[in-house]
């Protein structure tokens, strides 16, 4: 039986298009969607369970994974399958989940999966821009309960114009990259990094991506009417309490708002709320506590979040008595690692990071191998968010998405402050200590002062800070540098770093609806005041980048040579090379230029005089004597026919010195001009005709005898 497929096409306007078709893959599933651009298409499915789980969140899981297949390559590995998702990946899920899991209701627990799957490549179009679109669609398909449809686009800017969904050549020559989620009516989510523009052309780019994305979500529902709209399953709602509801407002709200007014610490206000909400407890018998028990602490921290909200939006007073646009003390220390190529310390109120530098050369790059893209970085960032930070013990289970993603967020901040010349490898390690409050922005400035205290020519230092919102509708406050409990209890949480000249990348998640692009704006410049503030502090720890390298760090000089000399350089098996490393003390990696056809040798050593003895041996490798010019020699053989000579320039280079052309006289034995050892001079004349082979002469350098006049014959 041939299926019946339903299909909407978006139209990009230049010449693209964007399909969504249903009907023909994957119909088990409670909602299934081919996404097509170009050749690239994503298969997304969406199921959800009927019974509620025994939770109380909802159980979601968005899966994003691109098959090697459908880039026609193999996967690498001893096994030739595809295995854990990549970072690349991991990005993608998290970009797909912020927009999602908001849109679900409160009360509706059950396990939910999202499965997007790049099936076929096309590599003028990035798939990770066409995820977001494949979830929504597919969820429009199914019964669930979802608020509504939602989308999300790339925006670059080339040549001064916005273009959605661009190729990554045209992402290559763009100042912004930027991923904006979004409904119909609001802005939910944007992450990007950016060459340092401003916080007007900013708003700009967003507002152009929700315009596009206002059309892709009039396709959505186009192709779910045309399917059938399912009806939204029922599923099993905690019954409220209004009576209990009321109670534990008017016994926690008064007390909150005075705990929250005293702008305690962290712990002491935790410990302070504890009270309040046991108290109210033990107000409750054992049968009404059996009975209302999840009730009692979802309405006390409903009262909890009321009053802290109301607080600051009535009286500009913050959990730790701060005012909305006050930084948190800030201390900084560099070099506090001895041993580290360059490491330093960032600490601001309650969150601290020690971060690391670390030089190498190409051979420690962080090699990307996905279906999508291959390539390699030169410079990234590993952030690590142990539970001692938060004072919680728990197992650690490998590398999280969240550090995954804050790590890009940091890396994105300040990857464009590199200089295209920096001739190393860049690594940086930020380690959590301690967190209450945007660490990846803390790991932005920590990143800044470990890269500049090791010496890598850094354009400028960059700083981040994490801004929140609270609004009731009619008023509103921005929060600069926000509390772990703000970014919580607040109705957008985003995050900007940048240079004093601009913003080099941002993060953001926005709870409520229809957030005016003024407020966005206001918002950016006082995140802008901020960052300026905490540049000021880094700056007065270390103002610009050390002129050198640290003496037990590796110095970096790379040499060119032509691809001739490579071989040579190598050896058979690798033997001069792995033998010149060894003697030198240092690493020596080479790497050919397809497009100049040179070799790019990088010599790293902590030694200078190991670094001049790898380049003495290239300078000899690769030495190429010039006709006619003169070149001091010194006799390293004695032969029948002449003497053979080394270059005292290049080492290791020989050449024949023909017994004739040791002098005009004639010579009957080599030694009777030259001896083994000696240093002379000779004339380079070239390759000989007639031998074929290189000729010096030392003769040529001499007068030339007179002749003498023959007698006349009478």
């Amino acid at each position: 039986m041939i299926p019946k497929v339903f299909k909407e096409v978006i139209d990009l306007g230049d010449g693209r298009e964007i399909s969504i078709e249903t009907g023909k893959l994957a119909k088990q599933a409670h909602g299934s969607v081919v996404v097509q651009m170009g050749k690239t298409m994503l298969l997304c499915t969406v199921v959800s369970n009927y019974k509620q789980s025994d939770v109380d969140f909802l159980p979601l899981t968005v899966d994003y994974r691109e098959k090697f297949a459908a880039a026609g390559r193999y996967p690498g590995g001893f096994f030739k399958r595809e295995a854990r998702p990549s970072d690349g990946e991991v990005l993608t899920m998290r970009l797909v989940d912020r927009v999602l899991r908001p849109l679900f209701p409160k009360d509706y627990h059950a396990e939910t999966q999202v499965m997007i799957q790049l099936m076929s490549h096309d590599e003028e179009v990035m798939p990770d821009a066409l995820a977001g679109l494949a979830a929504s669609a597919a969820i429009q398909l199914s019964d669930f309960p979802f608020e509504c449809a939602i989308s999300e686009a790339r925006v670059a800017r080339v040549d001064g114009e916005f273009v959605i969904n661009p190729s990554r050549e045209q992402l290559a020559q763009s100042d912004i990259d930027m991923m904006v989620g979004a409904s119909a009516d609001s802005v939910m989510m944007v992450e990007g990094e950016m060459d340092e523009i401003s916080e007007e052309e900013m708003a700009d780019a967003i507002k152009f991506a929700h315009e596009a994305i206002k059309v892709q979500i009039e396709a959505q529902v186009r192709l779910a009417e045309a399917f059938g709209k399912k009806e939204v399953r029922e599923y099993d709602i905690a019954q409220g309490n209004e009576a209990l509801e009321k109670r534990i407002h008017e016994m926690a709200y008064d007390k909150c708002y005075a705990i929250a007014k005293q702008g305690t610490s962290k712990a002491e206000r935790g410990n302070a709320f504890a009270e309040v909400k046991e108290e109210i407890k033990a107000s409750f018998t054992e049968e009404e506590l059996e009975e209302y028990g999840a009730l009692v602490g979802e309405y006390y921290r409903k009262a909890e979040k009321e009053a802290v909200r109301e607080l600051t939006l009535s009286e500009g007073i913050r959990l730790d008595g701060r005012k909305t646009d006050e930084i948190r003390p800030i201390w900084c220390e560099v070099d506090y690692l001895p041993s580290t190529h360059g490491s330093s310390i960032f600490t601001r109120g309650e969150t601290q990071a020690l971060a690391t530098a670390t030089l190498g050369t190409s051979r420690e790059a962080n090699k990307i191998d996905m279906p999508s893209f291959e390539g390699e970085e030169n410079f990234y960032l590993h952030y690590n968010f142990p539970p001692f930070c938060t004072g919680e013990a728990r197992p650690l289970r490998g590398t999280s998405r969240r550090e995954v993603g804050h790590g890009n967020l940091a890396q994105r901040g300040l990857k464009g402050m590199i200089p295209e010349d920096c001739p190393y490898t860049v690594r940086l390690v930020s380690e959590v200590l301690e967190s209450n409050g945007s660490s990846s922005m803390a790991t932005v400035c920590a990143g800044t002062m470990a890269l500049m205290d090791a010496g890598v020519q850094i354009k400028r230092p960059v700083s981040g800070i994490a801004m929140g919102l609270i609004s009731d509708g009619d008023r509103y406050a921005v929060l600069s540098d926000i509390l772990g409990d703000e970014d919580h209890l607040g109705d957008m949480d985003f995050k900007v770093t940048g240079t004093a000249e601009g913003i080099t990348a941002c993060q953001m998640d926005i709870k409520i609806k229809g957030l005016s692009y003024e407020i966005l704006v206001k918002a950016l410049q006082q995140a802008r005041a901020g960052r300026l503030h905490i540049l000021d502090k880094i700056t007065e720890t270390i103002a610009t980048p050390a002129e050198e390298v640290k003496s037990h760090a590796p110095k970096m000089i790379t040499r060119v040579i032509a691809n001739e000399f490579i071989g040579a350089l190598i050896g058979p098996g690798g033997k001069v090379i792995q033998e010149l490393q060894k003697e030198s003390g240092c690493t020596i990696v080479i790497n050919e230029d397809p497009v100049t056809e040179e070799g790019i040798v990088e010599i790293l050593g902590t030694s200078p005089e190991g670094i001049a003895m790898v380049e003495s041996k290239i300078d000899s490798i690769t030495f190429k004597p010039v006709v006619g010019n003169t070149y001091q020699v010194k006799v390293i053989k004695m032969l029948d026919f002449g003497a053979v000579v080394e270059y005292l320039d290049a080492p290791g280079n020989e050449v024949l010195l023909h017994v004739s052309e040791l002098a005009w006289e004639r010579t009957e034995n080599v030694s009777d001009v030259v001896n083994m050892g000696d240093q002379l001079e000779v004339k380079y004349f070239g390759i000989d005709s007639r031998t074929r082979k290189e000729k010096v002469s030392r003769k040529a350098l001499l007068p030339r005898p007179e002749r003498k006049e023959r007698p006349q014959k009478d």
